[in-house]
């Protein structure tokens, strides 16, 4: 299954009394799907999956899918620090019928390398479904081995890992070393062009919520073998990646979607909104971009 170039992690939205808002959630899915986007993840890091219940996680996943149709594909968070909760959540999903599951590195108890394995494997040999490796070491305190990435890759249903290590020499050797069919995403905007230099596959995006069709036309141009077109979106795009970033995802992207109109309602505590001067800084960028 194809899941393309441009997958964007999206936001969860919720309503002024803290609940998830499902239908603004098929509103931005459906936009996303419009405007460059070939997949969506919920229910990841930038959809606050940390603070979602099992029951709203469900409910998201089945109401965004409806809502999209055939439009694009839909990638359900169903990771754990749990080996036997991360295969419970694998399998509902499946049972969902979503397209594919995105599988989060281990947090907070870090696994040695060997463990790291065999947690991937035990959710591998419960499924039938697409997964794809989620490796964020900022996250989860520790960082999944190219050597183990590379043994998992060998696994049936494993067919691509989200790299958000930002370390491009483990991104090149995991590339270097892997099967035809298993591809690399990058897991950062600002290394998305680097990603493909290097013979990564896309990108599993933020910024695509905000300029997704700008993330289209540089990976096209790419493709296409027009570097110079590629490098000056890249160039232009660095504040975009920057700005979003200023404090912990994915405040500042919500903040901005809000400005832009769609009702995505303030993080879940522990995360907050941000500050007077945090807001003012991802204005000036997108009144930069024209996108206000």
């Amino acid at each position: 299954m194809d899941f393309g170039r441009v997958i964007t992690a999206m936001v969860t939205p919720f309503k002024a009394d803290g609940s998830v808002d499902y239908a603004e959630a098929v509103r931005i899915a459906n936009y996303l799907a419009d405007n460059g986007s070939d997949s969506i993840v919920l229910a990841g890091s930038t959809g606050e999956s940390p603070t979602l219940t099992n029951e709203e996680e469900r409910a998201l996943f089945t109401e965004v899918k409806k809502g999209l149709g055939q439009k694009t594909k839909v990638i359900a968070g169903a990771g754990s620090n749990s080996t036997a909760t991360a295969v419970k959540y694998t399998q509902r999903a499946e049972a969902l019928g979503v397209d594919g599951a995105l599988l989060v590195v281990p947090y907070y108890n870090k696994p040695t390398q060997e463990g790291l394995y065999q947690h991937f494997k035990a959710i591998n040999d419960a499924v039938n479904l697409p997964l794809m490796l989620y490796n964020i070491p900022a996250r989860t305190g520790r960082n999944m081995e190219p050597e183990t990435t590379l043994r998992l890759a060998e696994l049936p249903n494993y067919f691509a890992v989200k790299e958000a290590s930002g370390d491009l020499a483990q991104i090149k050797k995991i590339i270097a070393a892997a099967p035809e069919d298993f591809l690399l995403y990058a897991g950062d905007d600002n290394i998305t062009l680097d990603t493909l230099k290097a013979g990564g596959y896309g990108v599993v995006s933020v910024a695509a919520h905000l300029v997704g069709q700008r993330m289209r036309k540089m990976v096209d141009a790419y493709l296409a073998s027009d570097i110079k077109t590629a490098e000056e979106i890249n160039a232009e795009l660095q504040d975009i990646f920057q700005v979003i970033f200023i404090t912990t995802n994915p405040a500042p992207v919500k903040a901005a979607l809000n400005m832009l109109g769609f009702k995505c309602g303030a993080p879940r505590l522990p995360l907050v909104e941000l500050t007077e001067s945090e807001r003012e800084q991802v204005k000036q960028v997108l009144v930069k971009h024209k996108l206000l």
